[in-house]
């Protein structure tokens, strides 16, 4: 009813458990925790949190001004919304060394499945913006190494993504993939790749999973669950899709609402209040509310020796 009944414990051991099959693991972006109620009803693998998206929530660009606590905060209500796995963006985990190692324990006690930390130098960018930059080996080999230390969860899934795709090519980023995963990282987001052969290569040149990030009007072309599954991706997200989408169809009705003063004509493709309460479990509030007050009037009725209101008279 108000939150989920799985542990994260349970969630983090059920991610590692899908991960060790061979299916392909959906991961849409959940923009609040009632779309992740929805990406749960519609039968996903698990939620994605992005970090763009908390950015754009907030009304920021995706250049490094959110701060870990929002992210955690996030976390904490999309968790708690979900039994899903729940994968976030941690970005460049928030400072140095230390800085990371809390940011890993202040998302594992906010319910997080699983995160990604990134190579690029601080203050970090969108991962399909031009004129990023990437920290040295040593560098992103340490962030690796402090997440590792900091988790307390082993099942926690420590995910390490590059951007070096993106300034020293495809050569670099094979290089970069298998230090990050000598470094301990339990899978790799290659960022902004090009091609399914990209794909192909990073996967074959490492031995844990690989994400890929299909999202729209990005670098990277887009592929079906399929294709991706065919090049040996194992987990696919959509970070912004679900935002965009929303986004697009309130812009839509807003103009509408503007130019002919009321909405009639977008009813249709609304959601109706029946599937709104449906998605909230709106029942379950109403049997805990009305089982509590008939238990409260029990008791006072026994401790005053009086009737219960509602049977009164």
């Amino acid at each position: 009813m108000l939150s989920t009944t799985v542990t994260a414990a349970e969630k983090r051991r059920r991610l590692r458990q899908a991960l060790a099959g061979g299916e392909l693991l959906q991961f849409p972006g959940a923009f609040n925790p009632l779309s992740a109620k929805l990406v749960q009803q519609k039968g996903f693998n698990g939620v994605y949190v992005s970090g763009a998206v908390l950015s754009a929530d907030l009304g920021l660009p995706d250049i490094g001004l959110t701060t870990a606590t929002e992210v955690a905060a996030r976390t904490q209500q999309i968790a708690r919304a979900t039994d899903l796995p729940l994968l976030v963006d941690a970005d460049t985990g928030f400072g140095e060394p230390l800085n990371l190692a809390r940011t890993v324990q202040a998302l594992e006690d906010a319910g997080a499945t699983g995160l990604h930390v990134e190579d690029q130098v601080n203050p970090k960018r969108c991962g399909h913006l031009d004129g990023k930059a990437v920290v040295d080996d040593a560098t992103a080999s340490r962030r690796v190494r402090a997440a590792v230390d900091a988790r307390r969860d082993p099942d926690l899934l420590l995910m390490a993504r590059t951007d070096i795709r993106a300034v020293e090519g495809l050569r670099a980023t094979l290089e970069r993939a298998r230090l990050l995963v000598d470094a301990g990282a339990d899978a790799i987001f290659p960022e902004a790749l090009r091609d399914l052969g990209e794909f192909e290569a990073v996967c074959s040149a490492v031995d844990v999973p690989v994400l890929a990030n299909m999202t729209e009007f990005g670098k990277s072309d887009l592929f079906s669950a399929r294709q991706l599954a065919d090049a040996g991706v194992r987990i696919v997200i959509h970070p912004v899709s679900l935002l965009r989408v929303a986004m697009g169809a309130a812009a839509r009705a807003l103009d509408t609402l503007r130019t002919e003063g009321w909405l009639r004509g977008e009813v249709d493709g609304m959601q109706t209040r029946a599937e709104l309460y449906a998605l909230l479990d709106y029942a379950s509030y109403a049997h805990f509310d009305a089982t509590v007050l008939t238990a409260g009037d029990v008791l006072t009725a026994a401790r005053t020796g009086q009737p219960p209101a509602h049977v009164a008279g």
